[in-house]
């Protein structure tokens, strides 16, 4: 085989690695489509049942937690594999439609989560597909909302931290 054949398909299969790993949206909780230069850009859509909602970079709903702070998450090891933290790897976006302050924190594993208003942001595992709303109101998590009339979940005795065990998975 010649040295151009071998470049030429070496040149093939850089390209098609490439394609299959750039600008493909990720699963629930990755940063990956809608991910730009500056971090990840935070969506909203319109809910007939919650307002204008805030949704992560593949259109999935996004969610907060009665018990987190502006400067921690209360949801970690198989919480966050329920709810998945929408996660950047720099400083994240307001696409059309947001109007609150983005911000980040970092998470206990180190990994960089994107926060809304103060408070950091998730995925719910039930939800399947974009414009599903089906974890408001479990454990303690609450549509993210775009709505300044609407009250940011502040932390409670009433809502209780994620749990290891619960009916949910976690």
């Amino acid at each position: 085989m010649s040295s151009t054949r071998i470049l030429s398909f070496l040149a093939i299969a850089v390209l098609a690695v490439a394609a299959c790993t750039s600008g493909a949206a990720g699963p629930v909780g990755s940063s990956g489509g809608g991910s730009t230069a500056a971090g990840v850009t935070v969506g909203s859509a319109s809910s007939p049942s919650f307002g204008t909602v805030l949704t992560g970079p593949n259109g999935m709903t996004l969610y907060t937690h009665a018990g987190d702070t502006a400067t921690s998450s209360s949801c970690t090891g198989s919480c966050a594999t329920t709810w998945p933290p929408l996660e950047t790897k720099g400083q994240p976006t307001a696409g059309s439609g947001v109007t609150g302050e983005l911000g980040t924190i970092t998470r206990p594993d180190g990994t960089t989560q994107v926060t809304y208003r103060g408070l950091p942001l998730y995925y719910w595992q039930g939800d399947t597909k974009a414009g599903d709303t089906t974890g408001d109101g479990v454990e303690g998590f609450s549509i993210a909302t775009v709505s300044a009339s609407e009250p940011v979940p502040a932390a409670s005795v009433a809502a209780p931290a994620p749990s290891s065990g619960g009916r949910y998975g976690y």
